[in-house]
């Protein structure tokens, strides 16, 4: 395989302040994304610490993920659902795009997951549901070929967001 893959997707799910936006870059180990994994791994930063994400104690997602927070942990209850259920959820959505074939041909790949908690979110039940199901989405955007520029430059023209209607 070429070492110069890279794949980049992005899921949102939910909202308000449970929602969850996951951006994922993936690529194999040996090249730039590992390079990358690596480096963001070996450099935390106040605030944001990546970690390699586990489906429990001891058992890390395969392939290896990089959980990388995009909000900085501002209380005790930001972590717990930042560590707990939104990690929990990127588990369980990397096991349902491996159960998918996602990675079929990728097993020397590592993956870069960048995760959204929302400092304000307060249910665990949905931090989780909404991370599993933005990483099942990111993962599949990963999964199959760009779609057409022009359906891109339409959405371009008239952007919207959870946070913003045009």
């Amino acid at each position: 395989m070429n070492d110069d893959v890279m794949l980049i997707g992005e899921g949102f799910s939910g909202d308000g302040a449970n929602a969850a936006h996951v951006n994922i870059v993936m690529g194999p180990r040996n090249g730039p994304v590992g390079t990358a994994w690596a480096t963001a791994l070996a450099t935390p930063s106040t605030g944001h610490v990546p970690f390699v994400a586990v489906a429990a104690p001891g058992v890390p997602l395969r392939p290896f993920t990089l959980f990388v927070n995009k909000a900085a942990i501002e209380n005790d209850q930001h972590g717990q659902l930042t560590w707990g259920a939104a990690q929990a959820g990127l588990a369980a959505g990397m096991g349902t795009a491996y159960k998918n074939f996602a990675f079929r041909g990728r097993e020397d790949f590592v993956v870069i997951a960048a995760m959204w908690v929302n400092p304000a979110a307060d249910n665990e039940e949905s931090v989780f549901t909404n991370n599993r199901d933005a990483t099942v989405a990111a993962i599949a955007m990963c999964s199959r070929p760009a779609q057409a520029i022009a359906v891109d430059i339409e959405a371009m023209l008239s952007p919207s967001n959870p946070y913003f209607r045009k």
